[in-house]
């Protein structure tokens, strides 16, 4: 398994040969805790790669064989939505409450105007599979995927303009501040960052690292982490001129460090990373260190969502789907 397709082909092979290990109905949180988490009934089996809440009840999750998920309710109840495709679908977003994207593999990229009642395809112009994807507004957005690609759009995806990364490893994550400053990671220790709403990117380096990156948060133009395989959690305080090795120690005996998938801060203090076999970190520092939360499963998570600082939700195999409650400061 090439480290570029790494992402690509967990989904794929979790799909075929994953076995749910086990699932305890709920864990609550002890005083160390910061959270309490429950499973939720998605109705399907497949592997979900991604969720976003928009607010406390409204969400989607996504996943193989071009399965899209809704609920109304705060995931007490999930339904299925008309497939539009049977490909991987492994990204869904929204710029407001009205505009959202899904992405997949060969290229997919569905829109909704509607809130997500509807969605249409819209035409990428690649056959690279898509795994990442950043909105500042429902007109301007990127998207980042396999092989290099990033595009960018100025009219809500009527038109995906290719930027040109300048690399061929496999991207999967993006993230931008504001209109003119953003950063991807991916494969092979791959972070590019641009200063000039992409028009131009800049390779930079970890120098101790070839790991490969699956996500990248910045909470302003200086603070930010990016996180990929074998544990791997990298800091910046100035920009991502030079990257700090977070990572935590693998322990003894020394087994594999589950992978990171999705990192993501509800502000400057406190973030949430979650990953292979169920793995959820937190901080409550800025990230410059980093506390294991008793799993509430053994199986893989992908996706994450806090649409607030109360509540959340992780997605990943065996259609697992994941509730969080923020205990109260």
């Amino acid at each position: 398994m090439g480290v570029g397709n790494l992402k690509r082909m967990y989904a794929l092979l979790f799909v075929l040969v994953a076995i749910f290990l086990s699932v305890a109905s709920s864990v609550h949180a002890d005083s160390t805790n910061p959270v309490t988490a429950s499973i939720q009934e998605s109705g399907t089996k497949v592997t979900l790669l991604d969720t976003y809440f928009k607010d406390k009840a409204a969400g989607w999750a996504v996943g193989a064989g071009g399965t899209l998920l809704r609920t109304q309710d705060g995931g007490q109840t999930w339904t299925a939505l008309p497939r539009r495709t049977n490909v991987l679908l492994t990204v869904v977003t929204f710029a407001d409450d009205q505009h959202g994207w899904v992405l997949g593999q060969n290229g997919t990229v569905l829109h909704t105007s509607n809130g997500g009642n509807t969605w249409v395809p819209q035409v990428s112009g690649t056959s690279a599979t898509l795994y990442g994807s950043h909105f500042l507004t429902p007109q301007t957005g990127w998207i980042v995927g396999a092989r290099g690609t990033l595009l960018y759009t100025n009219d809500g995806g009527e038109n995906w303009e290719d930027q040109g990364s300048d690399t061929t490893a496999d991207l999967f994550g993006i993230k931008f501040i504001d209109e003119s400053v953003g950063w991807a990671v991916g494969a092979l220790g791959v972070i590019l960052v641009t200063k000039d709403a992409g028009k131009h990117w800049k390779l930079q380096s970890t120098e101790q690292s070839p790991a490969t990156f699956f996500d990248v948060e910045f909470i302003n133009e200086n603070i930010g982490w990016t996180i990929g395989t074998q544990g791997s959690i990298f800091q910046t305080i100035n920009g991502g001129k030079t990257w700090n090795d977070q990572t935590r120690p693998c322990g003894a005996p020394c087994i594999k460090p589950s992978d990171l998938v999705e990192i993501y801060f509800m502000d400057a203090v406190t973030g949430w990373i979650i990953g292979e076999r169920g793995i959820l970190l937190y901080t409550k520092d800025a990230g410059f260190t980093w506390t294991e939360s008793e799993p509430v499963s053994s199986v893989s998570l992908y996706g994450l969502s806090f649409p607030d600082k109360i509540n959340g939700w992780a997605v990943g195999d065996q259609g697992t789907i994941v509730k969080f409650t923020q205990k109260a400061p």
